[in-house]
């Protein structure tokens, strides 16, 4: 399955059914009386959250959703049918926003979180509503409100607790599929990882997600390369793990501009937890280890952490420090929730 993170989808809810103008003729049944029944109601368009899927690649082959028509009113007072709801099922994480791709509509971050986007039109009413003391017999009924259209835009954000950033063969993917049961493609080329996989990692008995994004090099907030459009995944991100290539000329060159890619991006992803790792020990002596660790100490401000996915060194030591700040972070969010 392709991944699509993005989709322009145009909907429309349904129109009202018309109110109907009948009377009661029966045999041996004088005066009747007006019996037309009301319209029904034209269905909503309504988008709702669902476990299952972690893409948007079904709005790629549909663009068009309508929701059906409510049913015209008949005679003996029948109620025209509601129209059906139409449902768009879309991955945690999915934000809706205007057709501007600006003006946000809503954030659908759990399982079950469903949003009425546009309200189907009202029935219209019969003449049988009409009918008073003063007018026995009215001979109108009202049409259905139309129904309403847009055009929205789907975003989806990964829901992760961590995000793994870094250089093209930084080792990311390789890392990911240490770690957890995820089976990102790994070879000994740049941009390997063309979409963001996701992996859950277990560590002392605690669990949390692990997004694993394709790398960034110089000029991707420019669209160099593949640009930065699969940074917003990691917005949503309680801590990054920054991989450092240990066998580049020059790791702190490396880290800076990852992290200038970040800060040209904004949305605060500068400003998150960062634990910074030298990766792939295994290929290095240990005079060529202290010597980059000197150059990505003296770049990043604080002393790496060092890791080889292939061998397992210090693997367990990065998944605790993600583990750390992720429980700091999810308890401070259940505080403010007690709070709020």
């Amino acid at each position: 399955m392709k991944f699509l993170d993005e989709a322009k989808v145009y909907v429309a809810s349904g129109a009202g059914g018309n109110g109907c103008v009948s009377f009661r003729r029966e045999k041996f049944i004088e005066f009747g009386g007006p019996n037309g029944g009301d319209g029904g109601k034209g269905g909503d368009v309504i988008v709702a959250a669902v476990s299952g899927l972690n893409t948007l690649i079904d709005y790629r082959y549909q663009q068009h959703f309508k929701a059906e028509r409510g049913g015209n009113g008949m005679g003996k007072d029948r109620h025209g049918a509601n129209g059906k709801d139409v449902v768009l099922k879309v991955p945690v994480g999915t934000q809706i926003y205007e057709e501007d791709g600006d003006t946000p509509i809503a954030d659908l971050t759990e399982i079950g979180q469903r949003v009425t986007i546009l309200k189907g039109g009202n029935g219209g009413f019969g003449n049988a509503h009409f009918k008073s003391a003063t007018n026995r017999a009215p001979r109108h009924a009202n049409p259905g409100q139309p129904g309403e259209h847009r055009t929205i835009r789907l975003r989806l954000k990964l829901i992760a607790d961590a995000g793994l950033v870094g250089l093209p063969n930084a080792g990311k993917s390789t890392f990911l599929a240490a770690v957890s049961a995820a089976k990102p493609k790994i070879a000994d080329y740049p941009f390997t990882t063309l979409h963001p996989q996701l992996g859950v990692v277990r560590i002392d008995e605690r669990e949390f997600v692990l997004a694993d994004l394709p790398g960034l090099i110089e000029g991707a907030h420019e669209g160099t390369g593949l640009g930065d459009r699969f940074l917003g995944h990691t917005e949503r991100c309680n801590v990054l793990l920054h991989l450092v290539d240990g066998t580049a000329e020059d790791p702190g060159e490396a880290y800076r501009i990852v992290r200038d890619e970040l800060d040209a991006y904004g949305a605060g992803l500068a400003e998150k937890p960062e634990i910074v790792a030298l990766s792939k020990a295994d290929a290095m002596t240990p005079e060529q280890v202290k010597t980059q660790i000197a150059k990505l100490k003296k770049a990043a401000k604080k002393t790496p952490l060092v890791l080889s996915a292939h061998s397992g060194q210090g693997v367990p030591e990065a998944l605790r420090a993600l583990s750390k700040v992720i429980d700091k972070a999810r308890t401070s969010a259940a505080d403010e929730s007690v709070t709020a």
